[in-house]
């Protein structure tokens, strides 16, 4: 029955961001912090990135990493459960003349072991929460190692159970979107495009411990800790100088404790032993 409920819930979020494909550029291209996290991410995966990289990214969304990657010299397979994403993402990669570095796969990351290009790969990435919308962590988790050449790398930006900027939340009231995080076993249900599905928070010993003794830990990096989530919207253009400082103290403490474990999200990445 559970994994009945998890393939339904699968289903109702490839639903939510097909219906969103088409405009989900235009949401979200132009806001300031959501381009401070893509590079973020960016610039934390290319210090793992060996030289002409074959990459498979999970979620893959409209593309917008998939291309960064592949302008870098990199080849990417983009994989997502969204027919429409992945409609969306091809047309780049003609726009962009990047054909010969870009392959996408319909494919759930619930069902990796069913991947036609099983690579192997010099690092698996998922940006953005993609991996939230699951409560079968478990399952993607093991499915990465058989993907992954030796010394290869998995990135992920996940949700954890705490977020500073939601509990501080508490002051204005909003009790419930404070402590959604705290009390989300079950899942919480989040709202795309008239449509419902859950997603579940993951701190990073949930990684670590089913991980271990296949991969090392080499970074974990708050993200959106000090500075605000995106969806305070408007932050960054309204308090230029505000969002200036808060950035540079983000930056010098996104590796450090508690800093690194109290974001809106957090990227973590591991290297598969030899």
């Amino acid at each position: 029955m559970e994994t009945a409920a998890s393939h339904i819930n699968e289903a109702n979020a490839a639903e939510a961001f097909s219906e969103q494909s088409a405009v989900f550029d235009d949401l979200y291209g132009n806001d300031a912090i959501i381009q401070y996290k893509r590079e973020r991410v960016r610039n934390h995966v290319l210090q793992y990135l060996p030289w002409h990289s074959h990459i498979l990214e999970l979620n893959s969304g409209t593309g917008e990493d998939a291309i960064f990657f592949a302008d870098k010299g990199h080849r990417v397979h983009a994989t997502d459960i969204s027919q429409c994403m992945q409609e969306q993402l091809m047309l780049k990669v003609s726009k962009n003349n990047l054909d010969n570095r870009i392959t996408n796969e319909l494919c759930s990351y619930t069902a990796l072991d069913q991947l036609k290009n099983k690579g192997p790969y010099d690092l698996i990435f998922s940006n953005f929460a993609g991996l939230n919308c699951t409560d079968e962590l478990d399952k993607v988790l093991k499915s990465l190692p058989a993907l992954l050449k030796p010394d290869g790398v998995v990135t992920l930006v996940i949700l954890p159970k705490f977020c500073l900027w939601e509990i501080l939340l508490l002051f204005k009231g909003k009790f419930k979107t404070a402590f959604r995080r705290f009390f989300s076993s079950n899942g919480r249900t989040a709202h795309v495009e008239g449509h419902y599905f859950k997603c579940w928070y993951y701190n990073p010993s949930f990684i670590t411990k089913r991980l271990k003794g296949q991969f090392d830990v080499l970074s974990i990096e708050g993200l959106c800790t000090i500075v605000p989530p995106s969806y305070i919207e408007g932050f960054a253009e309204k308090h230029q100088s505000t969002y200036s400082f808060l950035k540079k103290w983000e930056d010098r403490l996104k590796s450090h404790w508690p800093w690194k474990y109290i974001g809106d999200y957090y990227i973590i990445s591991l290297r598969k032993k030899v």
